[in-house]
């Protein structure tokens, strides 16, 4: 499980303009249409072009639970492709994200500073720019950990130095332990 990765996937389906089908046949229907064949959405699902042929005609109409994940899963991650865009696009140029986090969050600092790791919930909202790389890491591919450090640069710029206000000799945040993290758009 990708926590940040999922994070934001999640903070983008926050956007969408209408559900996604929610019964397994309707889904089924849907990677088909997306995928032009009952053979590709066999092949991606890991079962067989028959099992999906019976879905579509609402033969079968509960799967097992690995299969309603997965189905759920591809339906999520191809529904409203341009909505999902546009809503990227808006946090990466104009709006920014918001991240919700518990977590224990330090700093490296000169000598005689109060740097000690410390568990903080924090709210911040972090510029477009941070939005942007957040979300072209996370397209690119990137692991769990650069996502992370990506949003611990945001923290130490809008947190800790208050958009460059103070703590100016400030060099590195420390975001470790998280046990909840959230963004919202």
């Amino acid at each position: 499980m990708s926590l940040f990765g999922d994070g934001l996937e999640a903070a983008v389906q926050k956007a969408f303009t209408r559900p996604a089908p929610k019964s397994a046949p309707a889904q089924m229907r849907y990677l088909v249409k997306q995928l032009k064949s009952t053979k590709a959405v066999a092949q991606m699902l890991r079962i067989s072009q028959r099992t999906v042929e019976r879905y579509v005609k609402d033969q079968i109409k509960k799967p097992r639970p690995d299969l309603a994940a997965r189905l759920e899963r591809e339906v999520k991650a191809r529904w409203q492709p341009q909505i999902r865009a546009k809503a990227r696009q808006q946090a990466a140029t104009t709006g920014g994200i918001v991240i919700d986090t518990r977590a224990r969050i330090g700093y490296t600092a000169p000598v005689g500073s109060t740097d000690d790791a410390r568990i903080r919930h924090l709210t911040v909202a972090l510029p477009p720019r941070y939005a942007a790389r957040l979300f072209d890491a996370q397209q690119a591919g990137a692991s769990d950990q650069q996502l992370q450090q990506i949003a611990a640069e945001g923290l130490r710029e809008m947190y800790f130095q208050d958009g460059g206000r103070r703590a100016g000799q400030l060099e590195e945040v420390r975001f470790t332990d998280i046990e909840h993290i959230e963004f919202d758009l």
